[in-house]
């Protein structure tokens, strides 16, 4: 998950993963900017965050919708 400690919507998804024991590792834009600049690749041009990375599959869960998380997860709701 690439996030910003800013971020509102990346604090909701890390209590959303950390509430459902799901794993994930956390890269922070702020303190690495190839992956600021990845996620802008990413996302179109756009710096979004939170945005994931599964199995070579990227997606941005922002604004923090746990409905879409939880789907584009494969997960419950």
């Amino acid at each position: 998950m690439y996030f910003a400690p800013w971020c509102a919507d990346c604090r909701a998804a890390k209590r959303f993963l950390d509430e459902r024991g799901v794993p994930y590792q956390g890269v922070n834009i702020e303190e690495n900017p190839d992956a600021a600049e990845l996620i802008v690749e990413k996302n179109d041009g756009k710096r979004k965050v939170p945005t994931f990375e599964v199995d070579g599959r990227w997606f941005a869960v922002s604004p923090f919708d746990p409905d879409l998380l939880a789907r584009e997860l494969g997960l419950d709701s």
